[in-house]
């Protein structure tokens, strides 16, 4: 079985993008239900820094994108740039460091939060 990581690591064709939204859909319940149990513990670092990843990614997609909104790009357009954002790997693993202090910050305020509330 892959890995999450190499699950969304490479750029995807039209067909793969609807398969992967029809799995997603069959899924939501148990994602989340998972997500709302999740929310009241502390991340792992591992955690951690795949969302710190995350971030720095959509920090690189945004200025590679040049204002565009990823979520209304076309098909091809997407490929396209997730092409590009593969060979940026390292400079997005240098934004992630920078990050991970913010991500941390605000990971221990969601904890708190959700805590408070239950």
């Amino acid at each position: 079985m892959i890995s999450f990581k190499e699950y969304i690591g490479e750029a995807l064709t039209p067909q793969q993008r609807m398969a992967r939204s029809r799995n997603m859909k069959r899924l939501m319940p148990k994602i989340m239900m998972k997500r709302k149990l999740a929310m009241k513990k502390k991340a792992s670092p591992e955690q951690l820094k795949s969302r710190a990843i995350k971030k720095a990614t959509d920090v690189v997609r945004k200025k590679l994108a040049k204002g565009q909104d990823y979520k209304v790009m076309s098909m091809a357009a997407k490929g396209q740039l997730d092409k590009k954002l593969e060979k940026k790997k390292a400079v997005i693993k240098k934004i992630a460091k920078k990050l991970l202090k913010q991500v941390k910050k605000a990971d221990a305020e969601r904890v708190a939060k959700a805590k408070q509330n239950s």
